[in-house]
């Protein structure tokens, strides 16, 4: 990770003054932080299966109370659908079984 941020400090006025400059960084950035490289990964969080599991009870819940709506069930992930892996702790989900738009609103489960 140090060698990561060597990188970035060493690269970064280039970067910024290249076609396109900040639109790249933006993407690197957004991808280093969706493969966990941002930042040390935590062996004392909670797995990302335990909060889906929590999201789901939830979600059963508000079946229950009839507030939402059955979800017609997603299909599972492919190994193949993997474009990287993923720190220990975290797991791959489809964006549907975490929350669902409805019209112009958000429902986090």
């Amino acid at each position: 990770m140090t060698e990561l941020l060597g990188l970035l400090q060493k690269y970064f006025d280039t970067a910024l003054g290249s076609p396109d400059g900040v639109k790249k960084l933006r993407k690197l950035i957004l991808t280093l932080a969706m493969q966990g490289k941002l930042v040390k990964q935590d062996p004392n969080d909670q797995p990302a299966s335990e909060l889906l599991k929590e999201i789901q009870a939830e979600k059963e819940r508000l079946i229950k109370e009839g507030k939402i709506k059955k979800q017609k069930e997603l299909p599972p992930i492919k190994t193949e659908e993997l474009p990287y892996e993923v720190p220990k702790g975290w797991v791959w989900t489809r964006l549907g079984e975490i929350f669902s738009l409805r019209c112009s609103e958000f429902l986090l489960f």
